[in-house]
């Protein structure tokens, strides 16, 4: 399925339709070239989930979490961009940052992809004129809920 998304007001749509679906265990992977949204669109989909506030990118820091009252549920953000080896995950300790939360994923091919679990909404953002597509492949816990 193609999302056109000519402006940020369809990208903040996208990220609240993804934010009122997404569940503990879920996983947003975000793909695209370097400007792509990939940021972009996780600041939405936090902010629909509640969080007030500045959502800085999680380029440098890797992971950021997000747990405050105003959540709906609990959320990691990671940015896998500088990881040199997949196998590196391992050692940031991924696996409990996401015990009962959902992990919004950037770049989740330099983590080793995320495609594979059915929780799995797989989103690739591309250029498109003047704004962007979004090239969603919903993962099998993912078919009802986004039709």
């Amino acid at each position: 399925m193609t999302v056109d998304l000519p402006d940020l007001a369809a990208m903040d749509t996208l990220g609240s339709r993804i934010a009122a679906r997404l569940g503990a265990g879920d996983v947003v992977a975000l793909s695209g070239g370097l400007g792509a949204g990939k940021t972009t669109l996780a600041r939405a989909i936090i902010a629909a989930l509640g969080h007030e506030g500045e959502v800085p990118s999680p380029t440098f820091t890797i992971i950021e979490t997000y747990d405050s009252p105003s959540m709906r549920l609990p959320l990691v953000h990671a940015d896998f961009y500088r990881l040199d080896d997949p196998r590196e995950v391992e050692e940031l300790g991924l696996d409990d940052y996401r015990d009962g939360a959902a992990l919004i994923a950037e770049w989740p091919e330099m983590a080793g992809g995320f495609a594979n679990e059915p929780s799995c909404l797989s989103i690739m953002l591309e250029s498109a004129g003047k704004g962007r597509k979004a090239i969603v492949k919903p993962g099998g816990t993912w078919l009802e809920r986004w039709s």
